[in-house]
């Protein structure tokens, strides 16, 4: 229902021409905020959630926004050709949420020869400060952190954790991963006794939560960079015949509904939050960058730790 929901408000966005995948056609000069974004794709209902605040909020403002839209679907090189095509465009503003870390420079340096801004959002890229305007979105690190210290919590500071790793190079994985690891070692009674990549997709986290359950017969804990890999561990767990939420307790982080739907059954702990909803500040940061206006470096997002106490309370209020 998700995905349809998702999928309808793109199709109806295409068709009023909020924006064109692959079109080198631009508004007239200073007449509109000419953006184009470089989206990874659609690997969890939180990266869907991103999508349509972006879009929504391009469809609302029409009159002052044409949006250029690329979906990389999970590639790199996707992402690379699609921000040479905004700079051939001549866009005011160019959006990326980087699916690595790594190899981003030299279009990087065409997107600033060409005198356009660059806005990372959600993830950072391993570039010098000169290449980008600002990044909008989480302190992943403290991210895992927290996650670490709900962790200790939930297991009195004694047990065996496997970590359900998101995409190999991705900085959200690589903060939440360095985060995680520092806090838990304040409790020297946990073992992190697995860590395995699951691409930040439900179908992987379930692939990597069965290979661990067949290697390791206790398992205490489970943390997971994100909740679509937790919800995909919940149902290995479950088809192997244990408790998720009970014998095994659970961290991840995100916030989407699914997992406060499993708190609310029982078979999930904690979720560190991770704001999707960033459209509102990304056009602001965007329209202020071509207004010459300067922006912080970082723009961070309000977010905060969700637990299965109150989740049948916090479920309604959810928007992702």
């Amino acid at each position: 229902m998700k995905k349809a929901l998702v999928v309808m408000v793109l199709l109806s966005l295409v068709l009023s021409g909020v924006f064109a995948e692959g079109t080198s056609e631009k508004a007239p000069a200073n007449e509109k905020l000419v953006v184009g974004f470089a989206q990874i794709g659609q690997e969890s209902g939180w990266r869907g959630a991103e999508t349509t605040s972006i879009t929504f909020y391009a469809a609302q403002n029409l009159d002052t926004i044409q949006l250029h839209f690329a979906d990389a679907q999970q590639k790199q090189e996707n992402q690379i050709k699609a921000v040479r095509s905004f700079i051939q465009m001549g866009v005011d503003v160019i959006g990326l949420a980087p699916v690595v870390e790594t190899g981003w420079e030299t279009v990087l340096k065409e997107a600033k020869e060409a005198e356009i801004p660059v806005i990372f959002v959600d993830r950072m890229a391993k570039v010098p400060e000169d290449l980008y305007a600002t990044f909008i979105g989480s302190d992943f690190i403290d991210e895992g952190q927290k996650a670490a210290k709900e962790m200790i919590r939930l297991l009195n500071g004694k047990g065996k954790v496997v970590m359900l790793e998101g995409t190999v190079g991705a900085s959200a994985a690589i903060d939440r991963q360095k985060g995680f690891l520092d806090a838990i070692a304040a409790a020297p009674g946990i073992t992190v006794i697995a860590r395995q990549s699951g691409d930040f997709t439900r179908s992987k986290g379930k692939e990597v939560m069965e290979s661990f359950l067949k290697s390791y017969p206790e398992i205490d804990g489970a943390y997971a960079d994100n909740d679509d890999m937790m919800l995909g561990a919940i149902e290995a767990m479950k088809e192997a015949g244990k408790k998720p939420g009970t014998q095994i307790k659970t961290v991840s982080v995100d916030g989407v509904k699914g997992i406060f739907e499993a708190m609310v059954a029982g078979e999930a702990n904690v979720t560190v939050e991770c704001n999707p909803l960033l459209g509102p500040q990304f056009f602001q940061a965007a329209a202020d960058l071509k207004a010459g206006k300067t922006v912080p470096k970082w723009i961070k997002s309000n977010e905060d730790v969700y637990r299965q106490e109150t989740a049948a309370a916090d479920l309604p209020t959810r928007l992702y």
